[in-house]
């Protein structure tokens, strides 16, 4: 019983601490990305592999149409390995495009790592401007693993 009158005695006092003006209370949630773009369009794929010793992108540059997107799987060894655009080397507008679609990543225009091999991760360039997007792998961009995506309307 006692127990039961605590209880009441907080729902009530938190209660009096609402706000009596009857306006909305101002909406404090950070700023988020507009959904992705659906992928309308062709499906390209880029493998991630090891040649010897120099990691590579394979096809390391690829023209596609805005709509189409690229699967980037990791083959084989040499990993991990991830997909991290440029910032200062994609097209004006082409951020929020990518940040959209980017979750639980390094970093905001960089995929999380492909631990595991045969795993991959898909890029939609649907309501992306055209322009070149240049990317890299981050644990062997000093290695020269880098590539170049040019998206034509």
């Amino acid at each position: 019983m006692k127990n039961i009158a605590v209880l009441a005695g907080l729902t009530l006092a938190l209660s009096a601490c609402g706000d009596k003006s009857g306006t909305p209370a101002a909406d404090t949630t950070a700023a988020v990305s507009p959904p992705p773009a659906a992928a309308a369009g062709a499906t390209h794929n880029v493998q991630m592999v090891m040649e010897g010793t120099t990691p590579k992108f394979v096809p390391n540059e690829l023209s596609v149409k805005a709509g189409d997107q690229v699967v980037f799987t990791y083959v084989g060894t040499g990993g991990p390995h991830n997909v991290a655009f440029y910032a200062d080397s994609v097209p004006a507008g082409a951020v929020p495009v990518l940040m959209a679609q980017i979750k639980d990543g390094l970093d905001s225009l960089s995929t999380a790592l492909l631990t595991d091999p045969n795993t991959s991760v898909t890029i939609s360039f649907a309501g992306a401007p055209a322009g070149e997007y240049k990317f890299t792998c981050t644990p062997h961009s000093a290695m020269g693993m880098h590539g170049k995506i040019t998206v034509t309307p």
